[in-house]
């Protein structure tokens, strides 16, 4: 059984996609509807940058997208298998967009106005309520939910098995930071991200979004998507939209939602989209499961000559 996955915010990279616009017309036709659709040359500044705007989180969420659209197309030029033999699409975070796209829940053009207003949002309630985040690494889930609670953070991503991020107000982390340290935890690092994201303190920006939300069309997906904030799978519209407005303010449950791909038999993972991120995180809740990158030309090359028609 195969799953799609896709990455969320902090897997991009100056030049990410551009092997792919120049090669698949599929591709290229991706990049050409993000130009026209957010009114700028996103495809430039996903191959030339800078660095600096690129990691905007209103440049990067819909970046990130448009590029792990332009993979998936390009597989899909490639390769031909029927939507049916995909069990399961999810992603991290912005990812779970991506996956709406693949599923069809979404179409790719409401899939950019959705995620460039929803980093808009994030970034106004980051301004109105400033705060942070950071990965806790080496302590067990139960463990740091008890710091959490002693410290007033907010636990933001399941990750996998030893990493998980904390959010919240600046100071609420730095003292989780520090009884994570002392309780055992090997490493707490700030995350470069400009505010406590999957926190309550984005409450009000949801609240804006689902406003926002309700003048799209979602149709009930051709592959179920599996959500962040239950780690099950969502068939239909409404309660997909209900889980987009939770998950702008709720943990992510990766963890949760890759052992439920797995338990249900899922053995491949397609990750698509840019870099491999992913990739460890599964490794580490379940060695045996496969995954395989699409992110790059190389990539496709090499899917068509492991799948030859």
């Amino acid at each position: 059984m195969v799953a799609f996955v896709f990455p969320g915010q902090g897997a991009q990279y100056v030049g990410m996609g551009k092997d792919l616009y120049e090669t698949f017309k599929e591709s290229k036709a991706v990049f050409a509807q993000a130009d026209e659709v957010l009114g700028f040359s996103l495809s430039k500044l996903c191959f030339e940058g800078p660095q600096e705007r690129l990691t905007l989180t209103q440049n990067c969420q819909p970046a990130i997208l448009t590029v792990s659209i332009a993979a998936l197309e390009a597989l899909k030029s490639s390769i031909q298998y029927p939507v049916s033999s995909i069990q399961y699409a999810a992603g991290l975070s912005l990812g779970e967009y991506s996956a709406l796209v693949a599923s069809e829940v979404l179409s790719f053009e409401d899939g950019l106005r959705l995620v460039r207003k929803r980093a808009e949002l994030m970034e106004e309630a980051a301004r109105r309520n400033p705060g942070k985040m950071a990965a806790i690494l080496g302590l067990e889930r139960s463990a740091l939910e008890a710091l959490c609670k002693k410290s007033n953070a907010e636990l933001a991503n399941i990750n996998c098995p030893g990493q998980m991020v904390v959010s919240g107000k600046t100071e609420a982390v730095e003292k989780v930071k520090n009884l994570a340290l002392e309780k055992g935890a090997k490493r707490a690092i700030d995350l470069e991200v400009s505010g406590a994201f999957h926190s309550s303190l984005m409450k009000q920006a949801a609240l804006e979004f689902k406003s926002f939300l309700e003048g799209f069309s979602l149709k009930t997906g051709s592959i179920p998507l599996v959500s962040n904030v239950t780690a099950k799978p969502g068939y239909e519209a409404g309660e997909i939209r209900e889980n987009l407005f939770k998950q702008i303010y709720s943990p992510v449950l990766w963890e949760d939602s890759v052992r439920f791909m797995a338990k249900k038999g899922v053995k491949t993972f397609y990750e698509i989209g840019p870099g491999s991120v992913l990739k460890g995180l599964i490794r580490k809740i379940n060695p045996e499961l496969t995954v395989i990158n699409i992110g790059k030309k190389e990539d496709v090359d090499k899917c068509v000559s492991s799948n030859p028609s």
